[in-house]
Parts: C-alpha cells; structure tokens; sequence
C-alpha cells in the first residue's frame, strides 16, 4: 500500500473540495434547471417553481454549499502550488474569491422569488400575472449575474492550469485542458455578451468541453491519486553531493 504523505493528503483535500464544488454545482447550476424547464413564458415559470418548490429550495441550498467550497478549494491549491510559482498562484487565489461573493448575492435574485410565491398577505393584493413578471425578473437577473460570475470562473483556470503544467505533480494533460479551457470559456462569455444569438451558433456547444473535461479530470485525479512528490531540484541535487563528497 502506498505511503501517505503531506502533498498527497493535501492534494486529496483540495480535491475533496474541488468534488463539492463539481457535485453541487452540477446540481444547482444543470440538473435543477433542467428540471425546471423555465423558458420565457413567465405565468409558466411561475407555475413549474411553485409545482417543483422542494427542488428550486435544493438548488439554492446546493448552490450555498458549491460557493462555500470554491471558497476553500482555492486556498487549499495555493498551498499545493505556490512552490511552483507564488505570484502565479495569487493571482489564481484573486480571481476564484473574486466570484464568491459575486456568487452568494445572485443567490439573492432566487432567494426573493422564493419571498415573492411565499408571502400570503403580499400574493392577496397582487394580480397572477404581475406576480409571474416580478418572479420573471428576478430569474432574469440571476441568469445576468450569473455571466458576471462566468468571467471570473473562466479566467482563474488560466493560472491554475499554468501551475498545473508547470509543477508536474499532476498530469501535464490536465493543465492543458484547464489554460485551453479558460480561453474557450472567456471567448464563449463575452460571446454571449456581445451576441445575442451566441448560442446558436455552429459548434457553441463545444467552447466549455476543454474546461469541464480539465476540471473533472483534475478533481478526480485530485481525490484518487493525489499529487506526485516534486521532484528534487537541481541545486538540492548538486548541494547532496557536495555534501557526500565532504564526508568521503
């Protein structure tokens, strides 16, 4: 059985939080929606938040979780990789915690449609389809903040990446997949501000693949294999033999 040691039980740390983070974030940010099903009809949306009540409360208690974790998960990989470049990986730190709290207060626009379907004396003096716009816009603006968190997650996989590549303790490949990642991320991001009809252009759907096959494959690798010992550098090398020729 192999040994355990500090890099590895830190780098399955990090890779536990980097798991909540995948989990949750799914969770609250696909499979919630999916399920969701609101389009632009608002009396609709309305109808299928109030039919599927329990999941739209899981998904902003998932999202909660999800945003606390990636709180943690980039202090934890500042500690694995700062050795391989410090300034790099502040700068990696930055821009992640950067998004938290951006994070937590588009968690405000879901929180209120959940105030708005809840207060009886509120629901009493207002028509159905007022209500159905006011919750449309709320969902509306979660949807705009949630491009502006896009721009910070998509730009600390750059300097992630970086440091993955550049320290080897994890495979170079993922550290590919993560700089390549956050470029077709960022692209993709100011594409749908600057296009309306982004989304529907040839081959949109695969700008993120490079970032979700590097962070999956990162967390996984994280969580089962942890991090390979840094190899010795040169000068501790050189700095052993001198030492072992002055005992000789």
């Amino acid at each position: 059985m192999q040994q355990s040691t500090p890099t590895k039980r830190l780098a399955r740390t990090a890779g536990l939080l980097y798991l909540v983070v995948v989990v949750a974030g799914t969770f609250a940010l696909l499979y919630v929606p999916s399920q969701l099903k609101i389009g632009t009809d608002s009396a609709a949306a309305l109808a299928n938040i109030r039919a599927n009540e329990g999941l739209f409360r899981a998904g902003i208690a998932a999202s909660l979780v999800c945003y606390l974790a990636f709180l943690l998960l980039p202090l934890a990989l500042y500690k694995l990789l700062s050795p391989y470049g410090r300034n790099t990986a502040i700068v990696m730190v930055a821009l992640a915690v950067a998004s938290v709290p951006l994070s937590f207060a588009n968690v405000g626009h879901r929180i209120e449609v959940l105030n708005l379907i809840g207060n009886a004396e509120y629901l009493r003096s207002i028509a159905p389809d007022v209500l159905a716009q006011q919750v449309m816009l709320s969902l509306k603006a979660y949807s705009e903040g949630m491009v502006l968190d896009q721009v910070f997650w998509s730009l600390w996989l750059g300097p992630l990446g970086y440091l993955v590549y550049k320290s080897g303790i994890l495979p170079k490949l993922l550290g590919i997949l993560l700089m390549v990642g956050s470029a077709g991320d960022v692209a993709e991001t100011f594409g749908l501000i600057l296009m309306a009809d982004f989304e529907k252009l040839p081959g949109a759907v695969f700008w993120s693949v490079p970032a979700s096959l590097g962070e999956i494959g990162t967390c996984l690798w994280l969580c089962i294999m942890g991090a390979r010992e840094p190899a010795p550098s040169v000068d501790a090398y050189n700095m052993g033999i001198e030492i072992v020729r002055n005992q000789t």
